[in-house]
């Protein structure tokens, strides 16, 4: 063997062994999202159960059958008391064209003001959009709430009147949770951003959030299926328009 194939060969040697620990460590990563955005779903739609197990603390029947799409974000930290920085991960289904809730997307939200909240390190939020304006906003780059998307504290109570106000001037309508008190709530500044990295992940491919929650591009992976199962359960159909 020549010198320069000997050299060849143990480059090949050096660059084949360099590999396959950097692709096992990809691939280990790449489980540990999965993990992460599996677990995010399932603490996603066990919030929204147990709120909606409460008949005097739920979200109105009536409110949740008229809205588009449904997001929730669990476990949001505050990053100090009343005012201060705020970041959570969660996830938003839309309805069908039939009515029926489709895929659900992942999001991130961060900063503004999540109003009053009574002590905690973090909260549970729950948003209703509820027309296509609030949808197309979801679908921006960056989607502020409050910026051109009026946004309102949402009434509580599974037969509470609904007043038409909420129902026709709100693009949202905001709640959260914090030691067990669920509330409407004042929400303002917040920013919903797509998140890409998690969508990937969970769907095996690079996908925009318009493709999963308005083209209905994709199936629901059993592992993150129980979030819209959760939204079936309480409102199978809304109301058509």
């Amino acid at each position: 063997m020549t010198r320069i194939a000997v050299r060849f060969f143990a480059a090949l040697v050096v660059t084949l062994a360099l590999s396959i620990p950097f692709s096992s460590t990809l691939t280990t990563a790449s489980a540990a999202s999965k993990a992460e955005e599996k677990e995010r779903a399932r603490k996603a739609a066990a919030v929204f159960r147990e709120i909606m197990g409460a008949p005097d603390q739920a979200v109105p029947l009536e409110l949740l059958d008229r809205s588009q799409c449904v997001a929730v974000f669990p476990s949001v930290k505050k990053g100090g008391f009343i005012v201060g920085g705020q970041y959570g991960k969660g996830l938003i289904s839309c309805r069908r064209a039939e009515g029926s809730w489709g895929s659900p997307a992942f999001f991130t939200i961060g900063g503004g003001s999540f109003g009053l909240q009574i002590g905690g390190q973090a909260v549970d939020l729950v948003l209703l959009i509820m027309n296509k304006s609030g949808v197309e906003g979801l679908l921006q780059d960056k989607f502020e709430i409050g910026a051109g998307a009026a946004a309102s504290a949402g009434p509580v109570g599974r037969n509470a009147h609904v007043s038409t106000d909420v129902l026709l001037k709100s693009t949202i309508v905001s709640y959260s949770r914090s030691r067990g008190l669920f509330a409407g709530l004042e929400l303002k500044g917040a920013v919903i951003m797509q998140d890409n990295a998690a969508n990937r992940d969970v769907y095996d491919r690079d996908i925009s959030a318009r493709e999963i929650i308005i083209d209905g591009k994709v199936r629901t992976p059993p592992d993150i299926e129980g979030f819209p199962n959760v939204l079936r359960k309480f409102s199978p159909k809304g109301v058509q328009r």
